[in-house]
């Protein structure tokens, strides 16, 4: 049976840019071992495949696979996947859409469609679960994770700890752009420090213009991925925790984080956070997609 994909460069506004995604269409039928020799096949961070909904209330049922496994949830797949299946729809002349709730091992992912002239261009997505925080790690440790001093790790607004809304990742603010530059992942330290604390990524960022101005990496001790240009689920738990930390208590703010300008692959993720009776009740990150190819294979 021959089954369509299309790939996608998400949070980027031109081809090239951003973070690659494919997109599997007619997914019904492949097993979960199909999917894995997919993913590992298209070579991209994470390849998508769009299912029927398990409840008819719902826009579709979307797994999501690294190179190396199944994952719960993530930023950009969901912005790409959003962008490829409402055009898809619209193209066999399905009514314009604004919203899509996707079903995730996350849980529900409800998404907003932005247009320009009628044709949709980019998508923001509301993280499908609230903020946690989990394990803390020492300025040293993380510093040596990065080939950084210890002086590199900044302590002002929080230390070095891992934050999810979906999918965990330790959070550290770098001090300068410069170190931020200057950061190279150790894998050495894997089995000492990231093992323990539940997660082999690392996102590390520093204040741009204003404090709601991100530049960020995101390293990974494990996949062959070594580093993400851009990522959303990450974006998602650190502007979380941010905007936990703000004094105010009822408080909505919005974010710019750019991420994968070391790497060529320059990225814009958008984001706001809504803040009431001092929790962080909801996290949005959005960006634009553009198309890079599309084909059918045989399976």
């Amino acid at each position: 049976m021959q089954r369509r994909y299309v790939t996608v460069d998400v949070f980027s506004d031109r081809v090239f840019g951003g973070n690659p995604l494919a997109v599997v269409l007619d997914a019904q039928g492949l097993t979960t071992a199909q999917m894995q020799a997919i993913a590992i096949e298209f070579n991209y961070p994470e390849t998508t495949f769009v299912l029927p909904p398990r409840a008819l209330e719902y826009s579709a049922h979307v797994r999501i696979f690294t190179r190396r496994s199944e994952i719960p949830f993530a930023g950009h797949p969901n912005v790409g996947t959003a962008i490829v299946f409402a055009r898809e729809r619209e193209g066999k002349g399905g009514p314009p859409l604004d919203r899509l709730v996707f079903e995730e091992a996350a849980g529900l992912v409800a998404i907003r469609l932005i247009r320009e002239q009628g044709v949709v261009i980019g998508a923001e997505f509301t993280a499908p679960e609230s903020l946690t925080l989990g394990s803390k790690a020492s300025a040293t440790d993380i510093a040596e994770c990065l080939s950084l001093n210890q002086a590199d790790i900044s302590l002002s607004n929080h230390p070095p700890q891992v934050a999810s809304v979906g999918l965990p990742f330790l959070v550290t603010e770098i001090a300068s752009h410069d170190a931020l530059r200057r950061a190279k992942p150790n894998a050495l330290t894997r089995e000492r420090v990231m093992l323990p604390i539940g997660t082999n990524l690392i996102y590390a960022y520093c204040p741009g213009a204003t404090p709601q101005e991100l530049h960020a990496r995101m390293f990974s001790l494990l996949d062959g991925l070594v580093e993400d240009p851009a990522t959303g689920s990450a974006a998602a738990a650190t502007i979380a925790h941010l905007a936990s930390l703000n004094l105010e208590s009822d408080v909505e703010m919005a974010w710019r984080i750019e991420q994968g300008v070391e790497m060529g692959r320059p990225s814009l993720i958008t984001g706001r956070t809504e803040k009431r009776n001092g929790a962080v009740t909801a996290v949005h990150i959005g960006g634009f997609a553009v198309q890079v190819m599309s084909g059918v294979f045989d399976l």
